[in-house]
């Protein structure tokens, strides 16, 4: 889907849109108690951290380029840390807070791999 749209700053957008939803769970994990026991759960809020990292700059500077280009060189990372928490999840925690985490990161990542042109996602 990516590479046939026209406007970059558009897909930059709707990126951006979806890394909101990741942003929201980074933030919720890494305020949990279970985050200051579990280090695979504080990977996964750092790792979520470093792929939003990466882009502001690059959206604050309106260079979809370079955003883009940030965005497919940290995909696999962003990918990673998605699976590692639907994996752990269960064990983490099994309240409905850590589920619902669970299957909004999965969709934000889902959609940022659809708008990146992944076919992996």
């Amino acid at each position: 889907m990516a590479k046939n749209m026209s406007d970059d700053a558009e897909l930059m957008r709707q990126i951006d849109i979806q890394l909101s939803h990741v942003w929201m769970v980074r933030t919720f994990l890494k305020h949990s108690d279970e985050a200051e026991e579990d280090e695979e759960l504080a990977l996964v809020h750092r790792r979520l951290y470093d792929f939003a990292l990466a882009l502001g700059s690059h959206l604050n500077e309106g260079d979809a380029e370079g955003y883009w280009k940030q965005a497919n060189k940290k995909w696999r990372r962003l990918k990673a840390a998605c699976e590692l928490f639907i994996e752990i999840q269960p064990e983490v925690s099994n309240h409905t807070n850590f589920k619902m985490a669970a299957m909004s990161l999965q969709k934000a990542v889902s959609e940022i791999g659809h708008l990146l042109g992944k076919d992996d996602a």
